[in-house]
Parts: structure tokens; C-alpha cells; sequence
């Protein structure tokens, strides 16, 4: 089991994660050639006034793949290549966004547990290094059952946060495609705009498979150590 989970570690999520970054970027590039009507910030605020918001402004933020949403200020923030570009691909991207601040507005419960999560993940960026640098110090130093939080901390707690994210990312896809659906977008284009979203939400899925064996890996290894000393 160790030895097999090590090898997903070392070789396939990295060429699962290497595949899925490149059918992205192609299918990104591919899309970006299809016209729209719509720049990606006239999509995103049509789709958020047409839902009833009006206190989330749109605006651009410097970088690529930097497109989020700031439930703290409101902000739908679209990189360069989104905010004023008239494609398929922009408009996926920003009304995307948008629905992370639909999910906002309704009081989407996923969405809540996941920003609770972020200051535990602090924690696990502390429990990390404890971990990796400590060795079997750690195991001895905090015996079996200290150990075993301690790993819960470091590797259960950021792989409990990207299963928590899979469902928020997939729902404001689903959220952002009934918009488009209801605003008329052309089947084509759709179907474009569905491919874009799924390969954008595959990314998330396969953190999410990375987290969770990186977390089984190394509770067996350090948990192991606990119970040797």
C-alpha cells in the first residue's frame, strides 16, 4: 500500500496533473479565437445584475489565471486576458467567477465551511515542516497519539479542504453554464464554454486526489514511526 502510494506521489498525480494543465491551456488558447459579443467583465456584470447583486464590482487584477473571487471585498477580480477579451473562453472564466459570488449571496454552506477551513490550513503549514524536518525527534518527542494529531493537522486538514473545494468549484461552474444558457449563447459556443470549465474544474480534482494520498502516505509513514517508539 506504502510503496504504491508512493509512486502516485512521485509519478501520477504529477502526469495527471502535467495532462490536465496542458488539455487547459490548449483548450483556453482554442476558445480564446471564438468571438463573443460580450467582453469577460460585460458577461460578469450582466450575469451578476440579472441574479440581483449589486454590491460585487468587477474588476481586472495583473497576472494569468489570477481570476477569483474576493468575498471579502466584493470583488470579482479577472486577470488581463478575461476582464476586456471578447471570447468563449473569457466569458466561461468570468461568469465562473461570478458564481463563486452567487454562491455568496445565497449562503452557499460549502462555500462558508471551506473559508472556515483557512485558518486550520495555517496551521497545517506550520505542522508541515514539523513533520518533514522533526523526523522520527517528533514521533518521540509527542509519543503515538501526539503524532497522530500532528499529522492530522499537517495532511488531513488541506485534504479535507480540497475535497470541500471540488463542490464549490463544480457548483459555480454549473451556475455560470445555467446563466449562459438562460442569456441565449449559441449551442457551439456552449459546448465550448462546458469543455473549458470541466478542464479548469479537473484541475481541482486532481489536487484534491494528490492531497488525499500525500495524506494517507505520510500518516502511514509517521504514524509507523510513533508506534516503533
Amino acid at each position: 500500500m506504502g510503496d504504491l502510494l508512493f509512486l502516485l506521489l512521485l509519478i501520477g498525480i504529477p502526469a495527471m496533473s502535467q495532462f490536465v494543465s496542458t488539455q487547459l491551456r490548449r483548450h483556453f488558447v482554442q476558445f480564446s479565437r471564438d468571438p463573443m459579443p460580450l467582453s469577460g467583465r460585460e458577461a460578469a456584470e450582466r450575469m451578476l445584475y440579472s441574479n440581483g447583486i449589486q454590491d460585487v464590482q468587477v474588476i481586472s487584477t495583473e497576472g494569468q489565471l489570477t481570476d477569483h473571487y474576493d468575498p471579502a471585498n466584493k470583488t470579482v477580480n479577472l486577470s488581463q486576458v478575461v476582464f476586456d477579451a471578447h471570447n468563449v473562453a473569457a466569458v466561461a472564466v468570468a461568469t465562473h467567477e461570478c458564481g463563486h459570488a452567487l454562491q455568496d449571496a445565497s449562503g452557499y454552506p460549502l462555500m462558508w465551511l471551506r473559508s472556515s477551513l483557512i485558518p486550520l490550513m495555517r496551521m497545517s503549514n506550520v505542522a508541515i515542516p514539523l513533520l518533514a524536518f522533526g523526523g522520527a525527534g517528533v514521533s518521540q518527542l509527542l509519543g503515538h497519539h501526539g503524532t497522530a494529531l500532528l499529522c492530522l493537522a499537517g495532511f488531513g486538514v488541506p485534504a479535507l479542504f480540497s475535497l470541500v473545494t471540488l463542490p464549490v468549484e463544480f457548483n459555480a461552474s454549473r451556475r455560470a453554464l445555467k446563466w449562459l444558457q438562460e442569456a441565449g449563447m449559441a449551442d457551439d459556443n456552449y459546448k465550448r464554454a462546458r469543455k473549458s470549465l470541466f478542464w479548469a474544474a479537473m484541475t481541482y480534482v486532481v489536487g484534491a486526489l494528490g492531497a488525499i494520498a500525500q495524506a494517507f502516505y505520510f500518516a502511514r509513514l509517521f504514524l509507523g514511526r510513533g508506534r516503533q517508539s
